[in-house]
């Protein structure tokens, strides 16, 4: 068993898994071989292993567990468009872990550094891991004390540097840019769902009388009655939704046809889609409440927009070349890594990986899952 207390960890943004188990055994590494450089800097394959086991445990335990008899060989073994699991996650870990590097190389451009209590507190989670830990259980992980203080440094550095490189953007957005519309939707399925969960699809006779109880509901809603009322009476529900041109969360069609009306009140013919049938009423065309929500999405994506693109502009400018022998070193399929928790550990400590220190940033402008979580380094 592997065990890191929380409180040094956590303050140090880290967010270290508390506990581990190992299974299987995939060879001794050394862990001084250098796994990549990022510009002038050296990565060791210690540092790489523990950042890429601490991924992998959290991924084992709490995936694993919503997968019914799979083990974590399965897991890692399975193939989706010609990659292996483990080959897609290891890419993603690879790139986060350059990232770090490349984040903790800018931070002085923004005059971020570690204090005196962030050094402190990462030396003391580094030091009780080493103590609690057997030579053993160590070596699968790289779990030994300078490798743990590079890793928390670096994740510290990232979770203070989040916010400042998202600063700066422009916070304006006009209601016409963020306007959100809103509907009233029914929709008539062309499948029906028995108490056990077993779904049928319709006879052809059902669907026509479908389709003419659905003309029916637009032609009385067009003609002045309320749509909840002869929903009810069709054995259906109307629904309420927001939603502007480019929503994704309903129907294609749906969206296109609510987009077309003009005027509040409008209602669309039957909508013909592969799964069903729907009708709309529009009944706002500028949401309030929709709309301020877009608003804040919008300045969100400016933010991670721009942290995004200050990632793609160093990377572009820092000469970054890995050792593929050696990071093909650090095997999932074989070693496994988990998460256990005794009593005390669930109710003192918290078992899962801070948002903030996995960074998932690409350099292609899509979104990170990195939080920007707090960087106060008192327990």
């Amino acid at each position: 068993m592997m065990r890191l207390r929380k409180g040094a960890a956590l303050a140090a943004a880290a967010g270290v898994l508390a506990a581990m188990s190992v299974t299987g055994c995939s060879g001794s590494l050394d862990t001084e071989a250098v796994v990549m450089t990022v510009g002038d800097e050296e990565v060791t394959l210690g540092v790489a292993n523990f950042y890429a086991r601490m991924t992998q445990a959290q991924y084992e335990t709490y995936y694993l567990s919503m997968m019914s008899g799979m083990t974590a060989e399965d897991m890692w073994s399975q193939e989706y468009e010609g990659e292996t699991t483990e080959k897609t996650t290891k890419d993603g870990l690879l790139e986060s872990l350059q990232n770090m590097y490349l984040i903790s190389q800018h931070a002085g451009d923004y005059d971020i550094s570690l204090t005196e209590e962030e050094e402190e507190a990462i030396s003391e989670a580094a030091a009780q891991f080493d103590a609690d830990n057997t030579e053993e259980a160590k070596e699968v992980v790289s779990g030994y004390k300078k490798d743990i203080e590079k890793y928390l440094e670096l994740a510290t550095i990232q979770n203070k540097m989040y916010s400042v490189m998202r600063e700066g953007v422009d916070e304006e957005v006009s209601d016409e840019e963020a306007a959100q519309k809103a509907m009233n939707y029914v929709f008539f399925s062309y499948t029906t769902t028995d108490d056990s969960g077993n779904t049928t699809e319709l006879s052809e006779d059902e669907k026509t009388a479908l389709k003419t109880a659905a003309q029916n509901l637009s032609e009385r809603v067009k003609a002045g009655e309320d749509m909840a009322d002869v929903a009810e009476e069709s054995s259906t529900t109307a629904q309420e939704a927001t939603f502007d041109s480019e929503s994704t969360t309903y129907d294609t069609d749906l969206i296109a046809a609510a987009d077309a009306l003009a005027e509040v009140g409008d209602v669309t013919d039957v909508i013909e889609t592969d799964s069903g049938l729907y009708v709309a009423q529009l009944t706002s065309l500028l949401d309030r409440d929709a709309t301020d929500t877009k608003k804040e999405e919008i300045v969100e994506e400016r933010r991670q927009d721009q942290y995004n693109s200050l990632l793609e502009e160093w990377r572009d400018a820092t000469e970054i070349d890995v050792d593929e022998k050696a990071w093909d070193k650090i095997d999932f399929i074989d070693q496994g890594v988990t998460i256990t928790t005794t009593e005390e550990d669930t109710s003192t400590d918290e078992s899962t990986t801070d948002n903030s220190t996995t960074d998932n940033s690409t350099t292609d402008g899509s979104s990170s899952t990195d939080s920007g979580t707090s960087d106060d380094t008192s327990e």
